[in-house]
């Protein structure tokens, strides 16, 4: 079982540092363009976005996005589904 998402982020967004507790997510971008960090432990790693871009969020790992001059678009799936309302998303230091 997984969950399913469609977001959207206006251009120059910039996203909330978090990790999560119990799921992990797949990303696909479907439009725009932007930035990803994504850090855990000592590791960390800036992804430029771009349509036709798959990346992992493994758990644990915190992370934060940014889009570029025309917005960024993407779809994701976690795995677990998504429990709902609660603490899966935890706010943490970012890059940006």
């Amino acid at each position: 079982m997984a969950s399913f998402a469609h977001f959207a982020l206006e251009p120059e967004q910039v996203s909330q540092a978090v990790s999560h507790a119990t799921v992990e997510e797949i990303w696909y971008v479907v439009g725009g363009s932007g930035r990803m960090w994504r850090g855990q432990g000592t590791r960390e790693e800036v992804t430029e976005l771009a349509p036709g871009v798959c990346l992992t969020i493994p758990l644990g790992t915190a992370f934060q996005f940014r889009a570029g001059a025309d917005g960024l678009a993407v779809v994701a799936v976690t795995t677990p589904p998504w429990p709902g309302a609660g603490e899966e998303a935890s706010p943490t230091a970012g890059h940006w």
